[in-house]
């Protein structure tokens, strides 16, 4: 587990740039210092905006297949790195190197979806008079501010450079506070095949810099993925300054319904696999609530714990591990509260709650896949997504009541229903209050289907057309004759 990376400069108009202050970045299976970026500064984002500013127009002026090639070479950039960012990734979130290795995939394959899909930026005509012409046109909106999550870093910041890019806009990323490494790999795998300032990769707090960035009056779209509370303090920080279009991929309290015909061993699979302990948990589309019918309860609940006290925990790096530490201590603290929150409110700890046995787990942010039993709509493991390796299991007796648990949070983002009663799972599908519905499977991602949430779990689909079109301003022009 004994890799140190070094300093990571940040990327600002083609050059590579540190400055006065430093945040380390630890390895947390072991607490070992790994590495360091900058603490980037409101003037390093100012000049970071700028140099996207000044770059933007030349990269507009380019055809979308000169655009579309770049990407594709980026593309090549990812997976031709591929080792190095993974090892630099699992080292610094704690992600598990076997699961960990679709991220460059799924970067490397957003970018070349979307350089495929440019000549769909289409626009329209109206026959709005006799003999007017009257069109629309889609046009970008000059700099984009990406704001990244610390589960998986190099993915969600190589992936969704492709939308704004090839729409014509250039990019200002913010890389996470914990996990920031492997944004600079991003960086100079963009230096290497991009021109200068068409992708800026700033790393620093949220104070001064993220805070500084939704802020800048250049900046007029915002994605951002991670927290509620993050993307709620987003919109607030935005609308002081202008009126800005803002995307949210926020977090999930994601309810898996099995009914009474359904088949429980893969209803159970499926919210284990779905629970992606790969990664601790720590997803927004993580299967956390597990509602049963009381008829197949008590088998599920067997199946569930003994599936989970399985699970092999391990070096990260290992092929073989199944499940890593949460990414910091500040994080072990908030899920290891959770857990206390749910033995205190009557939860039934089926198995983990604490650190794992043994001498490797003595040092890092290590805690035992969790499972509770008994869950109840009103306890806080039921309401508040935890973003870690905790599931709760919950009983219902009929349809009514499963929708009323499952849409009884604040969230929206996914929901997985398991029966072969093709009535029931559509009409269920259309009561309960998510962005995406899996029938049958743990909810998922298909690339082509937008992917996005419902109520506070954020604002627009990513992975799309829809993704791409978010990034495009339309233009209605009127030709009179």
């Amino acid at each position: 587990m004994g890799h140190h990376f070094g300093d990571r400069p940040m990327l600002i108009g083609g050059a590579f740039t540190t400055g006065q202050d430093w945040i380390t970045s630890v390895n947390p299976a072991t607490e070992e210092e790994i590495g360091r970026v900058p603490a980037g500064t409101a003037e390093d984002v100012n000049r970071a905006v700028e140099a996207a500013a000044k770059a933007q127009p030349g990269w507009n002026a380019r055809s979308i297949w000169e655009r579309a090639a770049l990407l594709r070479k980026v593309a090549a950039g990812f997976r031709a790195r591929a080792q190095e960012i993974l090892t630099m990734e699992a080292s610094d979130t704690g992600n598990t190197i076997g699961k960990l290795r679709a991220d460059v995939e799924i970067a490397a394959g957003y970018l070349e979806y979307f350089a495929g899909l440019a000549s769909e930026m289409k626009g329209e005509t109206v026959p709005a008079t006799p003999k007017g012409i009257h069109f629309t046109l889609r046009e970008p909106f000059g700099v984009v501010a990406r704001i990244v999550p610390f589960n998986h870093p190099f993915m969600f910041a190589g992936a969704h450079l492709a939308a704004p890019l090839t729409a014509g806009n250039t990019v200002v990323i913010k890389t996470p506070e914990t996990s920031p490494l492997s944004g600079h790999l991003l960086a100079q795998v963009c230096h290497e095949f991009l021109p200068p300032g068409v992708v800026n990769i700033v790393s620093g707090y949220g104070l001064p810099v993220g805070d500084t960035l939704v802020r800048h009056p250049l900046i007029r779209r915002i994605g951002f993925t991670g927290s509620v509370a993050t993307g709620l303090a987003i919109q607030r920080a935005a609308a002081e300054v202008a009126v800005k279009h803002v995307t949210l991929e926020l977090g999930g309290k994601n309810p898996l319904i099995v009914f009474p015909d359904a088949d429980v061993e893969k209803a159970v699979d499926a919210a284990v696999a779905g629970m992606n302990f790969s990664w601790a948990g720590q997803s927004c589309g993580s299967t956390s609530r597990l509602l049963v019918h009381e008829s197949l309860y008590d088998r599920a609940v067997e199946l569930t714990r003994a599936k989970v006290a399985a699970l092999k925990l391990g070096d990260p790096l290992d092929s073989t591990s199944e499940m890593g530490p949460v990414n910091s201590a500040g994080h072990y603290k908030r899920v290891m509260g959770f857990i206390e929150k749910g033995k205190s409110e009557g939860g039934k700890l089926l198995t983990g709650g604490g650190r794992p046995k043994g001498e490797m787990f003595k040092r890092g942010f290590w805690i035992e896949p969790t499972v509770f039993a008994d869950m109840t709509p009103d306890m806080t493991v039921a309401r508040e997504e935890i973003f870690g390796p905790v599931m709760s299991i919950g009983k219902f007796k009929t349809v009514d009541e499963a929708v009323a648990i499952a849409n009884a949070t604040e969230y929206g983002l996914t929901t997985s229903l398991f029966t072969n009663d093709i009535t029931l799972a559509l009409s269920t599908a259309k009561r309960i209050e998510t962005g995406v519905v899996a029938i049958n499977g743990s909810a998922m991602h298909h690339i082509g289907l937008p992917f996005g949430g419902a109520r506070n779990s954020g604002l627009g689909g990513e992975e799309c057309l829809e993704e791409l079109l978010s990034y495009t301003q339309v233009k209605s022009v009127h030709v009179l004759m």
